[in-house]
């Protein structure tokens, strides 16, 4: 089965599409440093680096595609942007679908923030990327998949548009559910690769760790603004919340490697219910010297990449693509389902509610 990824970034959903058995004929990415990643890693590939409204014309001679797969960028749509339509970079789900209408292969997968799925503000923007979706001879299914659900220690919700030419079982929400799977705790997952500056975990984050003047408390002390920046702390008997793109400085997810490594209570839980009950908060520069931020390999973990997959770039940009990454373990569960689709083993019933015109909003 052949397959064309585009906004391949660091290659993640190239990796879930491959153990699906696939084999990624072409791909396309502007950004030098992911470009770099994904030759070292798929060099089986034939990349085309560049804007993809320039040199992904080079892809329209490509013939009897399976499937054509990627995640354009979401900045213009994602909550934790301006989520603005008219963002240049919102445009970019009209080149994928552009690529789609001149390669038509038999199955198209596109992944985005769940905001583009779902918001009336972006509904306009789905109409019309439906509406030529539809023109093209696809039928659609919208999923809404968390990564969690599916093995990745890490709650992440995103949305999947998948299109299916006339013949094709459409993939509806059913043919996930055969793929859930339990996800590891993040103390599961994390321990065995040994602490930051160990061999496998020697790529770490020197970004400080400052507390808030003004904290902002919410029930969990792993939610609201206890530290200055974005970056929150995660619960190590829990999941990681999202993976930013804008990882590598303050907005870096922090650990407590005295909980962690060694079972002790906690310091963000004792340090918020110390402020919920109405203590006053530290200084600046009180933050004991054993919590620390995210480091590149834990993060790539966290998003499933296979354990000697090869980054490049300085840490920044490594950060940026790991974050900007489809869990892999996530990618290839949406591939076994698009592989038996394609191999008419699919035996999923489309749904009885949630119908919206010619296409289908599912929570999987």
């Amino acid at each position: 089965m052949k397959a064309i990824s585009l906004f391949s970034g660091a290659g993640g959903m190239d990796v879930g599409f491959k153990a699906a058995g696939f084999k990624i004929i072409a791909a396309n990415e502007m950004d030098k440093h992911a470009c770099d990643t994904f030759r070292a890693n798929h060099p089986e590939t034939e990349l085309f680096e560049g804007d993809i409204d320039v040199c992904g014309t080079a892809l329209h001679s490509f013939n009897n595609v399976d499937v054509v797969f990627g995640g354009p960028p979401c900045q213009g749509f994602s909550v934790a942007g301006k989520m603005d339509p008219s963002d240049p970079r919102s445009k970019l789900i009209f080149s994928f679908c552009n690529i789609v209408e001149k390669i038509r292969p038999k199955i198209f997968v596109m992944e985005n923030v769940k905001a583009l799925g779902t918001l009336a503000k972006f509904e306009t923007v789905r109409a019309s990327l439906l509406s030529r979706f539809q023109k093209a001879g696809y039928a659609i299914t919208i999923h809404i998949l968390n990564a969690k659900d599916y093995g990745v220690p890490q709650s992440r919700e995103r949305v999947f548009f998948i299109g299916v030419k006339s013949g094709i079982n459409p993939i509806f929400a059913s043919a996930f559910h055969k793929h859930r799977k339990s996800a590891p705790t993040l103390r599961d997952t994390l321990v065995p690769l040994g602490q930051p500056g160990s061999k496998n975990n020697s790529h770490i984050c020197n970004a400080k760790i400052t507390l808030a003047a003004k904290p902002v408390l919410r029930k969990s002390p792993y939610a609201g603004m206890l530290f200055n920046g974005q970056g929150r702390p995660l619960n190590p008997d829990g999941w990681a919340s999202t993976l930013p793109a804008s990882m590598g400085g303050n907005r870096t997810p922090i650990i407590d490697d005295n909980h962690l490594y060694y079972g002790k209570e906690a310091w963000t839980e004792e340090y918020h219910r110390h402020l919920i009950s109405g203590g006053k908060p530290q200084g600046m520069h009180d933050a004991p010297s054993y919590l620390r931020r995210l480091t590149i390999n834990e993060a790539a973990l966290l998003q499933t990449f296979p354990p000697k997959y090869i980054f490049c770039g300085p840490s920044s940009r490594v950060y940026s693509q790991i974050g900007n990454a489809v869990p892999c373990r996530l990618a290839n569960v949406v591939a076994n389902c698009v592989k038996e689709s394609l191999s008419g083993t699919l035996t999923t019933k489309a749904p009885t509610t949630n119908t919206r015109g010619n296409f289908e909003l599912e929570l999987a």
